[in-house]
């Protein structure tokens, strides 16, 4: 079972977002790019900040080996980033949910809060 939490505005009509509690390969292989991808811009802009100056400051080898840490700490805690950028953004934590994959923890959001099914989907209201 894979932990997920689910993530939604106060106000009605809007959609959830999903956040898997699990290390990100995608975050420790591209860094920054995946912070903006995933709209962290504050986060993003800080670790591409954090690059710049490690590359900048260390000698070569030191370098590499800071720039491998600084990336793997984004693996590990990437998700978490993503969480804070999402309550920066007027989300909030509605539900914690264990499921198999992705699609068994919507339908185990949606059989709870029915509410956030057409919006998070992207369906009209009144369709």
């Amino acid at each position: 079972m894979k932990i997920y939490t689910a993530h939604a505005r106060a106000h009605p009509g809007a959609g959830a977002v999903l956040v898997p509690e699990r290390f990100s390969w995608l975050a420790a292989v591209f860094g920054p790019l995946w912070l903006f991808a995933g709209r962290a811009w504050i986060a993003g802009v800080l670790a591409l900040c954090a690059e710049v100056a490690l590359a900048a400051l260390l000698p070569g080898g030191a370098a590499a080996v800071a720039l491998a840490a600084l990336h793997w700490l984004l693996g590990l805690q990437g998700q978490d980033v993503r969480r804070w950028s999402l309550e920066r953004r007027g989300f909030t934590e509605v539900h914690v949910i264990a499921a198999r994959d992705e699609e068994d923890a919507l339908a185990r959001l949606f059989d709870r809060r029915p509410d956030l099914i057409r919006p998070t989907l992207g369906l009209e209201m009144g369709a």
